[in-house]
């Protein structure tokens, strides 16, 4: 059997704003860093083939970067015209030299993660695969844990209900945010979830980089009693040697990574010995193909893995990964894509379909703002 070369024929790139029916609040509003997030602005790529085959893949940015990936992303794209879109990894650094300038870093790679994405849909869709199977998939579901009804927006019964919720839903685990000002409130909000939902569900909190070194340890000890799957960005993300010397220091297990935006960021992190699980995310370090790179790495070092965020996309990852994995859910994304994840008995299912298995919806194409295309539609 002989296989004919394919070439890229059009792209276009699209960019949305998605709504969020409650303004969100994590630690980090509390401690004046940021204002609440109200909406979630996406990248969209749409890639087509001479041959017929198409891809589709995303990036997001939360309170601010939006415009920024959007505006990188139209000056590089055309150089995907007429490249095999099998040849992934070099077309990324065709593309990323296009844009040496703003670094490897960032969103210089966040515009990029949309294309690489799209790309990897394409090669598992002309395979005829879910990218897991693609990719070499170790399971054919994950652990699931629940974050978005988590957040200090909400009053601890609001916390409670949904997370009863959650789990009547077949999704496994329940996170919470912490990092107040006022510590006492932190322990008061896990006391009562892991009371609500006994000590047999995976409970695990999340401090989004609010405390200093002192904090986070003496924090550390008071939640060893909830005996917590982990803690969650604990100190500043770029904190090597601080989250070194807590991971050190706790039994509970550290959690960190979702916040840096390239494969060298997470080397630093994964040398220095920095966490217990790793949290990249593959839209903020340039997409799938780094994401293997660096996913690679934490392996051999026996990391485990819990992507941030996306989980169209990390599902298909985590379920490659060699180690029990972890993979967040989030119903925000639900309006973007026709399809939907099914949770069952505390596991996220890879879905049958091939490529990453999701379809823009008419609500997503209602949400867009702005769109342009290269080559011939």
């Amino acid at each position: 059997m002989t296989c004919t070369p394919d070439a890229v024929r059009h792209v276009q790139l699209s960019t949305a704003t998605l709504p969020l029916s409650t303004p969100i609040s994590d630690a980090k509003v509390f401690t004046g860093r940021q204002r609440p997030m109200t909406e979630v602005v996406f990248l969209f790529a749409e890639i087509a083939t001479e041959q017929g085959h198409s891809g589709v893949g995303f990036s997001y940015s939360k309170r601010a970067g939006g415009p920024a990936q959007y505006a990188h992303a139209k000056e590089v794209a055309e150089g995907l015209i007429g490249e095999d879109p099998s040849d992934i990894a070099r077309v990324h650094d065709k593309l990323l030299w296009a844009g040496a300038s703003v670094g490897r870093s960032g969103v210089a790679t966040q515009a990029l993660a949309a294309i690489d994405v799209a790309l990897w849909d394409l090669k598992a869709k002309r395979a005829d695969l879910p990218l897991a199977k693609l990719l070499g998939a170790h399971r054919d579901s994950v652990r699931t844990y629940n974050t978005s009804g988590g957040f200090l927006n909400a009053s601890l019964e609001e916390v409670k209900d949904r997370a009863s919720a959650s789990l009547e839903a077949g999704i496994g685990g329940i996170k919470i945010k912490v990092g107040l000002p006022d510590s006492a409130e932190d322990l008061r909000r896990v006391a009562g979830v892991r009371e609500h939902i006994g000590t047999g569900v995976p409970l695990m909190v999340d401090a989004n980089q609010q405390w200093d070194r002192a904090t986070a340890l003496r924090m550390g000890r008071r939640l060893e009693e909830f005996e917590l799957t982990w803690i969650e960005e604990p100190l500043d993300a770029y904190d090597t040697e601080g989250h070194a010397r807590l991971t050190a220091a706790l039994d509970t297990p550290i959690a960190t990574g979702e916040m840096l935006a390239s494969v060298a960021e997470h080397v630093r992190l994964i040398e220095a010995r920095s966490c217990d699980i790793i949290q990249p995310d593959a839209p903020r370090v340039g997409g799938i193909t780094q994401f293997l790179r660096l996913a690679a790495l934490a392996d051999q070092r026996g990391l485990d893995l819990a992507p941030h965020f996306a989980m169209e996309i990390h599902l298909h990852l985590a379920a490659a990964y060699p180690r029990e994995p972890w993979v967040e859910h989030f119903d925000w994304l639900d309006p973007l894509f026709e399809e939907r994840l099914e949770t069952r008995d505390g596991r996220m299912l890879v879905p049958a379909r091939p490529g990453l298995g999701i379809t823009l919806s008419e609500q997503a194409r209602a949400w867009t703002t702005e769109t342009i295309g290269f080559g011939t539609a």
